[in-house]
């Protein structure tokens, strides 16, 4: 919009030809826009950004010795209305490259008259002291021309191949480089213990473990051996059963022929010897009896029908003995005592007879 101005975030804008109210020579606007009537007003910009600045100088210390030192310097215009008016005031017309001669003047020049307040072991061992106390002589100076210093770092210190540096570092050199091999034969000594350490356990590991291999191998050795016995063994207890079995069975098949052999052949022969004994027996009885008939003449027929008759009684019995199917307890003595009892019974009962006719024919008498 024509006669209307704004300027940029890291500016400040400066309208002058109109008097201001503070007596400043020209208007200060920072952070927003502002009404100039042209050909009346004339606006000017000033950067409030960020600048550098680098400075090498050739400084001598205390004891006499030449120092090159590098530093870096970070500035920038101050943000209130008074530093902004010495600024514009000194370096409007060419800012960025007046400001940073300007500046690495002042730097430098207190970086020298520092420098020469200190020894080389101090500016080596307190580099950021003396960058500390060169910014704060400083900043006076800075402020009066309206620049504010946000840092102010050194980046190097050189004693242009004196080795006086060089000298001083070499204990810490030393000093370093032997911790440093200690450390290093330490490391390789816990390295060397760790690798015999590591050996000795793989040691362990194997022997352990060859001696469960043993075992176990051991243990499949005598499981085979006993499944190897095993058929042999138990095919012996089975023969050994078969062979008790047969043996039994040869024992019951003997005394089954034996008990066959007693029914078939010795209890048949003792009853035919039992038959001839009692048919022996019967006819000797017989004879005695008709020598006693013969010697009482008194015999009647019925008598003598008996004593007759008595030896086909006796020889029917001892056939019917030996036809019959007996259980005989007492073998041969078990058969004769059957036949004689039964021999015993006819004679009985013959003598019974012969006592009836004996009392008849007393009877008779009287």
């Amino acid at each position: 919009m024509l006669g209307y101005h704004v300027p940029d975030p890291d500016e400040a804008m400066l309208v002058s030809g109109a008097k201001s109210k503070d007596n400043a020579p020209f208007k200060v606007i920072i952070g927003r826009g502002a009404w100039a009537v042209p050909l009346f007003r004339k606006v000017s910009y000033l950067s409030l950004a960020m600048f550098e600045a680098e400075i090498k100088e050739r400084c001598v210390t205390k004891q006499a010795i030449q120092l090159d030192v590098r530093a870096v310097i970070a500035f920038k215009v101050a943000n209130d209305t008074q530093s902004i008016v010495n600024a514009a005031q000194r370096f409007l017309s060419e800012q960025e490259r007046e400001m940073s001669v300007l500046t690495g003047r002042i730097f430098s020049g207190h970086l020298r008259s520092i420098v020469g307040s200190m020894t080389v072991e101090e500016i080596i061992r307190e580099r950021q002291k003396l960058a500390d106390e060169v910014l704060v002589a400083s900043k006076v100076e800075m402020s009066n021309i309206g620049l504010w210093v946000d840092s102010f770092q050194i980046q190097s210190i050189d004693d242009g191949n004196l080795g006086y540096i060089n000298a001083l570092a070499a204990p810490h050199n030393a000093a370093v480089q032997r911790d440093a091999q200690i450390a290093q034969a330490q490391a390789a000594q816990r390295a060397a213990e760790a690798e015999q350490e590591s050996l000795r356990r793989q040691a362990e590991y194997q022997r352990e473990t060859a001696i469960l291999k043993a075992q176990y191998q051991r243990d499949i050795d005598k499981a085979n051996a006993e499944a190897a016995q095993a058929g042999p063994l138990a095919e012996a207890i089975a023969m050994q059963e078969v062979l008790t079995a047969q043996a039994e069975q040869a024992r019951k098949e003997a005394q089954l022929r034996e008990q066959q052999l007693q029914a078939e052949v010795v209890k048949p022969a003792q009853a035919e010897a039992d038959r001839v004994r009692i048919l022996a027996e019967a006819e000797a009885d017989r004879t005695r009896i008709q020598a006693e008939a013969a010697a009482s003449n008194n015999r009647i027929a019925l008598d003598q029908l008996l004593i007759e008759q008595l030896p086909e009684i006796v020889k029917q019995a001892s056939n019917g003995l030996a036809n019959a199917n007996l259980t005989v307890l007492n073998g041969p003595d078990g058969v004769g005592e059957l036949v004689n009892g039964m021999v015993g019974q006819g004679l009985t009962v013959f003598n019974s007879l012969q006592k009836a006719l004996s009392n008849n024919e007393a009877d008779n008498a009287s």
